[in-house]
């Protein structure tokens, strides 16, 4: 007897954030999220962060029907969210462009946030900051 392969429906998106780079699957699920194999609760123990994390599918109002699933690595916790922000709104137009991506682009969090850590420079102790100055 032959199986039938019944294929998962699953929406990807990549997002950067500084050095931190994250993978997004969203999965048509009851709103759970885990990150790096931990739950949203024990990976980001600040509020602020599950917050930023969560923005893009309250948003949208999807907050309960779909289940994320994040592979997030580089960069600090700040970035990190940031990175996963930006990875679930792309996922999200990848899963209906037409309904979501007017909400994501006007809140800003389909835009790739370009800042990242400025390089030293030689003759300078960080990136600007010079040796102290004597005139005598």
């Amino acid at each position: 007897m032959a199986t039938k392969k019944v294929k998962k429906v699953q929406y990807l998106g990549t997002g950067r954030r500084k050095t931190a780079i994250a993978r997004v699957r969203l999965v048509p699920g009851e709103g759970n999220i885990v990150i790096n194999k931990r739950s949203l609760e024990e990976y980001f123990p600040l509020d602020t962060m599950k917050l930023i994390v969560n923005q893009p599918l309250v948003a949208t109002d999807t907050k309960d029907k779909f289940d994320v699933f994040v592979n997030v690595k580089g960069g600090g916790f700040n970035g990190q969210a940031g990175a996963i922000r930006h990875g679930i709104a792309r996922a999200l137009c990848v899963a209906d462009a037409e309904a979501y991506r007017a909400i994501l682009k006007r809140e800003g969090y389909l835009t790739r946030d370009p800042r990242a850590k400025e390089r030293k420079k030689y003759g300078l102790h960080k990136a600007r900051k010079a040796p102290q100055f004597s005139k005598r």
